[in-house]
């Protein structure tokens, strides 16, 4: 019996009238991504680029979070074909790849999650569980419909190259990185500086004007409120492993008495 796979994140994206909002999996707990899995928000990262995941973790992670209706996301290590080509045969419909900054490093991204002779993509869809074991029929002739890709901007020369990157073909969407941004502009460790914000303003008006959907990273809700405001298709607003973190800090503040008056300047 052919099986049919869920919509793409660019399904979800075109679908929605508001902001699709989202967290990220950083843990590499299939426990934990499943517990965000089920909390009602919209889309889910799973990171491979700043966490422990593996290519077993993240599987895992994809097998759980297919129970629930929440948009599993992958960012895959970097831009390489080969680390590509094994997470979209994870099973993987959606990946975002990290630090693009011209639209050449765009168009090698594209070219990975796509088969001859649109891409370099390998053909294993018999061994993976992209197309269930070739159980999903057409999936190679289909394959582009079941998947999305986002590409990541990062750095001020990706900025200046917004438009370009959005215009080539088989991009679905972009995802902007303040962290890495404000690093690149000199300005690390301040997401929120007005130069950085004004930048990733900067991506928005460019990756409209060229017809793709804009996402961004703001784990602080009042920069996460404005870049909705500001015409965000999709925001990253949390992440376990720092939700964790705050909260149990929040246990010791308010049960232990305080030994020092330190601030921590960070998500």
């Amino acid at each position: 019996m052919p099986l049919h796979l869920s919509p793409s994140f660019r399904e979800h994206l075109a679908a929605s009238d508001r902001s699709l909002i989202g967290m990220w999996a950083c843990s590499g707990s299939p426990l934990v991504t499943e517990v965000a899995a089920g909390s009602g928000l919209d889309w889910l990262l799973i990171d491979m680029e700043h966490s422990a995941n593996t290519l077993e973790s993240t599987l895992l992670q994809l097998q759980v979070v297919a129970a629930y209706p929440i948009a599993p996301v992958v960012r895959v290590p970097s831009n390489d074909t080969v680390a590509i080509k094994q997470v979209l045969d994870l099973g993987a419909q959606n990946i975002i790849v990290p630090m693009v900054s011209s639209a050449d490093e765009a168009r090698s991204a594209v070219a990975a999650t796509r088969y001859p002779p649109e891409g370099v993509r390998g053909v294993g869809s018999a061994l993976a569980r992209s197309a269930r074991w070739n159980r999903v029929d057409g999936y190679l002739q289909d394959s582009t419909q079941h998947t999305s890709l986002t590409v990541q901007i990062e750095t001020a020369a990706g900025v200046e190259a917004a438009a370009e990157i959005a215009g080539v073909d088989g991009i679905d969407a972009v995802f902007v990185g303040p962290s890495d941004l404000s690093a690149s502009m000199g300005l690390l460790g301040q997401q929120t500086h007005s130069d950085v914000v004004s930048a990733v303003e900067r991506v928005f008006d460019a990756v409209k004007s060229a017809g793709k959907p804009v996402g961004v990273n703001a784990f602080d809700p009042s920069a996460a409120d404005a870049y909705i405001a500001a015409g965000a298709d999709f925001v990253a607003v949390g992440a376990d492993v720092a939700m964790l973190a705050r909260a149990s800090e929040a246990l010791a503040a308010r049960f232990i008495p305080a030994s020092d008056d330190a601030t921590r300047a960070s998500y």
